[in-house]
């Protein structure tokens, strides 16, 4: 037991193997040393072994003397140290091994679990605690799908670039349909056989052995780099470094359109910039948002963050493209033939699932976000030709609704009381009954239809602001006695006229009156009023 990997040590090198012999090494894959089934942290000692062969005796090694009290082989060594042999296996075996078996499926660790070799025998006394748990390679978060999808996510977003930066190009119509879908393709291609490919050569314990302790230290792809490991991490620099800068180039941009258009008041001072049209302000705030990640000083923190506002971006951007193209939108001409609103809320339907899948605690503050965001540009946000998707939507439903309620004639479960409520205004337009108002809210408490009526004689284009006069009068009185309605104004040659009008007009399809409301004429025995009572007999 104490003579397993017995070979003459030569000086260790990260990435380098002995070979038998006094002085001969030899460069090779990686190599994990294993204890029973726990990976080792390799880097108090040189040999993966318990103890070597010299010309003279049987000596212990710096591993021995990391699990006993003495260097002799009489020592009081830990119990599992003694139980379990130690072995070195390829953390490359390559893609003919078969490890891809092992690492075809999911397997998740808690927080301080030991990095274990299922594959190979471990002798285990339960009645015995763990010692010296430093010494073997542990997992450093709890890991598990939706946590590992939020990690993976930042490194696939981009995809937007071309779009954030259609201004400078030649043909945007043609170039980012092509550009994007290539770009995916592309991408999609390299990360998916990375994934495979790694699972396919590369040893489970070192995939899950995040800082590569059982590896001394060693950045795996590193050492498959020709020809040197610096190659990964100069062209992981520039990597970063190339990302970096697009964020820096296309995010400022972006926010500079939006404060120009005015949509958020609050960030007009964002829209200023050099005279070269440089956004100086929106770079600015990107590079201290930027410095607030670096300044949490963990990916595994940051990712999910990132995660979410990329996936809130790309669920809007197809939802506003499916809104417009199902609401008919005049100035909504998607060109690429193989556009189908469809896809786009399939896109939102994925994204939404992602965000949740990913953390939902963290998609229920960036959807509270976003709703803000939407509420305060709907308060105090400039009004844009472009119109707003929600209010389309509203119109196109209530459009669906009407035409559903002319199929047939209501059901008596459906009725409902909807009123016409005829009202008189003075010569200043302001309402003769407004207590009428509060017996309408009364009697209907609330719901159904209520549309407030008032007929003014003379002509429409003599009388037109007394028209408009009346019609503010009305809307005011019903917010003020909480009145939920229409209200609407008609003009004829004479009352009797115009209230006829009024009543055979008001309402739309089937939300149109069943019921009218109106005051008993005042002082409708006096001479002088004797047209006021003709016009309340004509009107019922």
């Amino acid at each position: 037991m104490h003579g397993e990997n017995m070979q003459t040590p030569c000086r260790k090198t990260p990435g380098w193997e002995s070979n038998p012999g006094p002085s001969r090494c030899k460069a090779t894959v990686l190599v994990v040393c294993v204890l029973g089934n726990r990976t080792l942290v390799w880097k108090n000692f040189d040999v993966c072994a318990k103890t070597i062969e010299t010309a003279n005796a049987t000596v212990t090694t710096q591993l021995w003397r990391m699990f006993c009290d003495s260097p002799f082989l009489n020592a009081t060594c830990d119990k599992y140290f003694m139980a379990n042999n130690v072995t070195q296996i390829q953390g490359i075996p390559g893609i003919t091994s078969g490890v891809l078996a092992d690492n075809l499926f999911g397997n998740y660790y808690e927080k301080g679990d030991l990095i274990a070799k299922a594959t190979l025998e471990s002798v285990e006394d339960h009645d015995d605690p763990m010692t010296n748990a430093n010494r073997y390679v542990l997992a450093d978060i709890t890991s598990f799908f939706t946590l590992l999808v939020g990690i993976y996510f930042p490194s696939v977003t981009g995809i937007m670039a071309g779009s954030n930066r259609s201004g400078d190009l030649r043909d945007a119509q043609k170039s980012i349909p092509i550009g994007t879908i290539a770009a995916i393709t592309t991408t999609s291609t390299v990360y998916m056989s990375s994934v495979i490919l790694f699972g396919a050569c590369i040893e489970g314990v070192v995939l899950r052995d995040k800082f590569g302790e059982g590896v001394h230290g060693n950045l795996v792809i590193g050492t498959l780099a020709w020809p040197s490991p610096w190659v990964i991490v100069i062209g992981s620099f520039f990597s970063t470094c190339g990302a970096g800068l697009q964020s820096l180039t296309g995010a400022p941009r972006l926010l500079q359109a939006i404060a120009k258009d005015g949509i958020v008041p609050a960030l007009r001072i964002f829209g200023h910039g050099k005279a070269n049209g440089e956004p100086t302000w929106s770079l600015l705030l990107t590079a201290c948002i930027c410095e607030s990640g670096i300044l949490i000083a963990s990916l595994d923190a940051v990712a999910p963050i990132l995660s979410m506002f990329f996936l809130m971006c790309y669920m809007f951007v197809n939802l506003a493209c499916a809104l417009q193209t199902l609401l008919r939108t005049p100035n909504w001409r998607p060109r690429f033939k193989f556009y189908h609103w469809a896809l786009s809320f399939l896109g939102m339907s994925l994204c939404l699932t992602l965000m949740f899948l990913c953390s939902w605690y963290y998609a229920i503050v960036a959807m509270g976000i976003a709703g803000s965001i939407y509420k305060y540009i709907e308060f105090a946000g400039a009004e844009k030709e472009w119109g707003d998707g929600i209010r389309g939507l509203s119109l196109s439903a209530a459009r669906y609704a009407l035409m559903r309620l002319e199929e047939g004639p209501p059901h008596t479960k459906n009725w409902r009381p909807q009123l016409l409520v005829l009202v008189s205004t003075d010569a200043e337009q302001n309402v003769e009954q407004p207590r009428l108002l509060s017996l309408t809210n009364q009697l209907k408490a609330g719901k159904g239809l209520t549309i407030v009526g008032t007929a003014l004689g003379g002509t429409y284009l003599a009388n037109y602001e007394q028209a408009q006069r009346a019609d503010q009068a009305l809307r005011k009185l019903m917010e003020t006695e909480k009145v939920k309605g229409f209200c609407q104004v008609t003009v004829s040659s004479n009352l009797r006229d115009a209230t006829s009008h009024l009543l055979q007009a008001s309402g739309l399809g089937g939300l149109k009156h069943n019921a009218v409301l109106v005051s008993w004429p005042r002082n409708w025995k006096q001479g002088d009023e004797h047209q006021t009572w003709r016009n309340f007999i004509g009107t019922l």
